[in-house]
């Protein structure tokens, strides 16, 4: 049977051509036309075309020039009368030459003004057309060819599975996959619901197939060996040690030089860049005078040194050693005659010692170690805390008392100094002390009313003891240089003072200022201080500083 020909543009346009073409082709039944116009109604109602004014005016051209006008939403012609016929040259067959430019036409139009509908207007046409066997889908692409289905892949040789299973293993054991704990039971059961499971490597008695040289076992003991740390190495014990023998105590020399070593640094290394094998002139003794002003000996002291220098050796060659030894010479001439122990008549008891001095300047820790040292004699000594203004004074005496066996007499903080002097002296006399050492307020001394309060001290220990204080000792302390031939002048006017003690020499490299004290007020001098020991107190020997401060004993 011939295949049916491709209905033509007009026929497509105009309903015709359901039959083949004859030459006299049987009109349409009125049932029929009436179908047509259902289905056509029913496309138009479901979806009526719409198009934007630009698409509609190209489309509408596009008719002109074909000599046919359509207007989409014009509404459907009215039907032809029953006993008009169509003529025939309507209803023969088109011919070739016609379909082609009925084609072109088409073409141009929908180039022209290509149909454009809403989504939903879209759908409506499409299922309207499909309920008339017909489907137009405007601007759809042509649908893409089916894809060649791929060849079923051939199965596996027995080989080839042997040859999978290896490698696999290879890489499992390479590099074991490590899972969450989550993943790995979701894992497990899926691999069980097929049927698989998958364990851990199990001991077949068999060698484990060969893999890369990282994973083999001779490898990771080689690490491992590597990594290990160094056994700790096996110390000897030591054989025991004797316990080092404590260090030999110094001398009292030893101690003195070794307290003045700032002072004698400082002298001594001044000297020897003056004095460098020179002959001796002008010059150089204007710089020793100054360098012994410095070290506070004081004007006349360095007056003296520098006259016996230009007397004895003026315009001679000269070194550091020999200006030492004629600086120790001149301080042991001025010292000597001052270097004075302190003796305690036994026939005075008790023996009242009366210290006074400034704030600071060490009278409380010097009344302690001036009972060690009489203690150490055999004496019975007794302290009385005279220092009312400081509790921590009271405090103080009552620990050295306490170290060197001393009683101490004490009042409450801010008593009457000169009262507890009286009961002091009092009470020394009738437990028989040996020796009673009152302590005193510190007082600047050019505080009249402070030095009045000391003065008063001493009228009420005469009350009771008419000979008493019998010794009035004004420490001084090395380090106010100059200030300290003041505090020699008027203490020794308001209080009397018979002697010095020198302390704190130890700290200042300026200790000339003993020997300029010596010389200007020839106040005997009991006992020096170079430390906080108590042993640092001795009894003051000229020689022996001068030895140390101008460094000859070496």
């Amino acid at each position: 049977m011939a295949e049916q020909k491709k209905k033509g543009f007009f026929q497509r346009l105009f309903g015709g051509g359901d039959k083949p073409a004859p030459a006299a082709a049987p009109e349409p039944s009125v049932a029929d036309e009436l179908e047509a116009d259902i289905v056509l109604d029913e496309v138009v109602d479901a979806a009526p075309l719409v198009l934007p004014p630009d698409q509609e005016i190209a489309l509408e051209e596009a008719m002109h020039e074909a000599d046919m006008l359509v207007t989409p939403d014009a509404p459907p012609p009215p039907p032809a009368p029953p006993e008009w016929a169509a003529p025939e040259e309507l209803l023969a067959e088109p011919s070739v030459e016609d379909e082609l430019v009925a084609d072109i036409i088409l073409d141009d139009i929908v180039e022209a003004a290509p149909l454009v509908l809403p989504p939903d207007q879209e759908i409506a046409l499409e299922e309207a057309l499909h309920e008339a066997g017909e489907l137009v889908t405007p601007d759809a692409p042509p649908a893409p060819p089916a894809p060649p289905e791929p060849a079923a892949d051939p199965e596996p040789s027995v080989e080839d599975e042997l040859v999978a299973d290896i490698i696999l293993d290879d890489i499992v054991e390479a590099a074991p996959l490590v899972l969450p704990p989550d993943q790995e039971i979701a894992l497990e059961e899926a691999l069980h619901e097929a049927d698989q499971t998958i364990e851990g490597p199990t001991d077949t008695g068999s060698e484990p197939p060969a893999g890369p040289p990282e994973a083999t076992p001779a490898y990771i003991e080689e690490v491992e060996e590597q990594q290990a740390p160094e056994p700790a190495p096996v110390l000897p014990v030591p054989a025991a040690v004797a316990p080092a023998a404590p260090p030999k105590k110094q001398n009292w020399l030893q101690r003195l030089a070794s307290g003045l070593k700032r002072s004698s640094d400082q002298l001594t290394g001044s000297i020897a860049a003056v004095f460098t094998k020179k002959k001796l002139d002008q010059a150089m003794l204007d710089d020793l005078e100054d360098i012994l002003i410095q070290s506070d000996f004081g004007v006349d002291m360095a007056t003296d040194v520098t006259e016996a220098l230009r007397r004895d050796r003026f315009d001679r060659d000269i070194s550091s050693d020999e200006v030492r030894d004629v600086l120790a010479t001149e301080i042991v001439r001025v010292l000597d005659p001052v270097a004075q122990p302190l003796v305690i008549d036994a026939g005075q008891k008790p023996y009242v010692i009366l210290m006074v001095g400034v704030n600071g300047t060490g009278k409380t820790t010097t009344i302690g170690k001036l009972a060690s040292l009489y203690r150490a004699e055999g004496k019975k000594v007794m302290l009385a805390a005279g220092d009312t203004f400081r509790a921590a004074a009271i405090e103080q005496l009552q620990v050295w008392g306490d170290r060197t066996g001393a009683p101490v007499v004490t009042k409450p903080a801010g008593s009457d100094a000169s009262g507890l002097a009286y009961e002091a002296v009092e009470r020394a006399r009738a437990d028989g002390a040996d020796i009673l050492i009152i302590d005193t307020a510190g007082r600047l001394q050019n505080r009249d009313e402070l030095m009045s309060e000391l003065e008063k001290i001493i009228r009420v220990i005469k009350k009771v003891e008419p000979s008493a204080p019998h010794a009035t000792l004004l420490t001084l302390d090395a380090t106010t240089g100059q200030n300290a031939l003041n505090q020699v002048e008027i203490f020794g006017k308001r209080a009397g003072v018979t002697g010095l003690v020198m302390t704190k020499l130890d700290g200042t490299a300026r200790g000339g200022i003993l020997v300029a004290i010596a010389r200007k007020f020839a106040l005997p001098v009991h006992f020096i201080g170079v430390g906080e020991g108590v042993d640092n107190l001795e009894p003051f020997a000229a020689r022996d500083f001068a030895a140390a401060i101008a460094r000859t004993a070496e």
